[in-house]
């Protein structure tokens, strides 16, 4: 018996194509207690490229020894050889060491990883908020004139949990100066979980109003209490077009313990198919790349499709 297909119901609400911004191999296995060997980190690129998710982001050039699952960076990116390269494969950098060590490895694409509050800011980066834009400044100026595409993380856009709720107009405020250093694209974070899709309509409204449309934003959303895809459709029907996703829900965060897992690529994938709209991925071989992955890691993935569509 053929898998089971989602119903084709095309919905205009929705974009026609969307890109899939997969984030498993850097966001994903940052926070998993098992180390995974590089080869097999190269290879987990490999197979999701060849899903047809084109843009993946492969690493971090971070402080190994606050992020010590990607301490191996350099040795993932040279196993990748040219697949690990391009605008298409991003790695994150937090500092001018970070892109000092990127430029190296010959990537044509960097992000930088902000925060929306204060508290997570000096947590993740030791530094205020106002400081951290200050740090990312060289960063972008010195990407953008070595010809790199640049992204910008907006991370606790929705809540913080030491913070609590975090005002949309502060928000605003942090993505503006983020946007204002040259990145070409923001991405809205979710970091714990905790957004509605009241609230995402209201910030992508905020956001649009202050000059930054939805034709330059993405959405990351976490899993932590179920709203993570509800969310990237109210964030869809907005007009933003690019989603943050990891393969088989991969991920969380180091630093905020409540962060579960991102939204898995397979259930945004088979929510798209049967809207119609279009992502170029293949949803089969990304199911069977999310199961070899969890064989790696030694526990099932999280993600319903998968679990649906493996049997497990």
């Amino acid at each position: 018996m053929d898998r089971p297909l989602p119903q084709l119901e095309p919905d205009p609400s929705l974009p026609r194509r969307v890109t899939v911004y997969e984030v498993g191999p850097r966001d994903g296995l940052q926070n998993e207690a098992t180390v995974v060997p590089p080869a097999v980190k190269a290879e987990l690129v490999r197979r999701l490229a060849a899903t047809g998710l084109g843009t993946v982001e492969t690493t971090s050039f971070v402080d190994p020894r606050w992020v010590p699952q990607l301490a191996d960076a350099e040795e993932v990116l040279g196993l990748l050889g040219e697949d690990g390269t391009g605008s298409r494969r991003p790695v994150l950098v937090p500092n001018e060491c970070g892109l000092d060590r990127a430029l190296a490895a010959g990537v044509g694409a960097v992000a930088v990883f902000g925060s929306a509050t204060e508290t997570f800011a000096r947590k993740n980066l030791n530094r205020s908020v106002e400081e951290s834009v200050a740090m990312f400044a060289p960063v972008v100026e010195r990407a953008r004139a070595a010809g790199l595409w640049v992204r910008a993380y907006a991370s606790m856009c929705f809540g913080d949990p030491w913070e609590g709720p975090v005002p949309v107009e502060q928000v605003v405020d942090v993505c503006r100066r983020l946007m204002d250093l040259g990145c070409d694209q923001l991405s809205l974070g979710d970091t714990i979980g905790v957004g509605t899709v009241g609230h995402v309509h209201r910030l992508l409204a905020a956001l649009d109003a202050a000059g930054i449309g939805p034709e330059r934003t993405a959405v990351h959303f976490h899993d932590t209490y179920g709203q993570a895809l509800a969310n990237t459709m109210a964030a869809l029907r907005d007009g933003v077009t690019v989603v943050d996703a990891a393969a088989g829900g991969l991920g969380g965060c180091p630093y905020a313990r409540s962060a579960t897992g991102n939204l898995a690529t397979e259930d945004l994938v088979w929510a798209l198919d049967g809207a119609g709209v279009e992502t170029g991925v293949d949803l089969d071989a990304l199911v069977g790349t999310s199961v070899w992955m969890a064989g790696h890691l030694g526990r099932p993935s999280p993600s319903r499709v998968v679990k649906a569509l493996s049997g497990g």
